[in-house]
């Protein structure tokens, strides 16, 4: 396939991967000044004939669902689709940057970044759900880091379930990711909660879920990650209600979900400041020592990195007027 020109246009470059029910190519558009592009090649893993229809299918709906979606900026753009010897073809845009995956590989993160991955992923699936579409297969591969101005994209929606058609599905999806309605065949929106929920635990604890390392609580079959964590109630009870084992009782939508994140960024900056302390705290300043380092940096007596630290953790404030008194 490499070195091949499909549709007399795409030239394919690189193979990227396999998967699912297609093959994932990179190209150039010979029509378009070589602009770079996804190429997806329908493939089925066998000849039999629910296998071939539901392929098929789903390879269809992916084409359809992109349409539906448009020019929105945090989902791939369909530029084409097309049959040739027999076989089916998309062509998606290319998105510059790395997947989640490999981000989450290095260490965990800080209770802001958690706060500011779920209102841009919410973000992008509230769109998606307002449109009546649940994308069944939302996890870190799936979810790209874009180079030029570090938003997420959301990719993949080869595994996408009109609601309408919910009760004719197949079981897809990644397990750890995958919540236990979607395992028998019956997403729902709330599904896609759950996965962005395992997500955020993911980042906060450094547990992969598809090992099956998270554990479970034996009396409320709930997931009991928080011990693995440093979190505030309040984000932790957002993300407990993301990922309840009751679909009935998580966030409807992504919409509802994103304003209850939106109510709690406004308490971010508290929190890093609180996180702040309890680092001074662990190198045995305390707050004396905090409030000795603070009056000694303006007579200019410490190291800039002290600077560094008490400007953070107060906010940069000046004293007031009575206190300079």
């Amino acid at each position: 396939m490499l070195g091949t020109t499909l549709a007399d246009r795409y030239k394919i470059t690189k193979a990227l991967g396999s998967g699912g029910f297609s093959k994932t190519f990179l190209a150039n558009d010979l029509r378009q000044n070589k602009r770079r592009c996804i190429v997806k090649q329908l493939q089925t893993e066998s000849d039999d004939v629910f296998t071939v229809k539901t392929s098929r299918r789903l390879f269809a709906t992916e084409v359809k669902v992109l349409r539906r979606l448009g020019s929105y900026d945090q989902i791939p753009q369909l530029f084409d689709d097309f049959e040739e010897d027999q076989e089916f073809f998309l062509v998606e845009q290319y998105i510059e940057g790395n997947n989640l995956k490999q981000e989450l590989g290095w260490r965990r993160w800080s209770e802001a970044k958690v706060i500011a991955f779920l209102q841009d992923v919410l973000t992008i699936l509230a769109y998606v759900h307002q449109r009546r579409v649940i994308h069944r297969d939302l996890k870190p591969a799936n979810l790209i880091r874009r180079k030029k101005d570090k938003k997420l994209v959301l990719i993949d929606f080869g595994a996408v379930k009109n609601k309408r058609r919910i009760a004719q599905t197949v079981v897809i999806g990644t397990d750890g990711y995958m919540p236990s309605e979607q395992s028998i065949g019956r997403p729902n929106f709330s599904s896609d909660i759950y996965a962005v929920g395992i997500i955020a635990i993911q980042a906060l604890t450094g547990i992969d879920p598809t090992k099956g390392k998270l554990s479970f609580n034996p009396k409320t079959g709930e997931i009991d990650w928080r011990r693995s964590a440093s979190v505030s109630p309040l984000l932790g009870d957002i993300i407990d209600k993301m990922v309840r084992y009751d679909f009935r009782q998580r966030y409807p939508t992504a919409k509802e979900a994103l304003e209850a994140v939106k109510e709690l960024s406004s308490e971010v900056p508290s929190m890093e400041r609180r996180q702040l302390l309890q680092t001074a705290a662990s190198w045995g300043v305390g707050l004396l020592g905090v409030s000795l380092a603070y009056g000694a940096f303006t007579q200019k007596w410490l190291f800039p990195s002290a600077n560094t630290l008490i400007k953070q953790l107060f906010g940069q404030a000046e004293p007031n007027s009575e206190e300079k008194s």
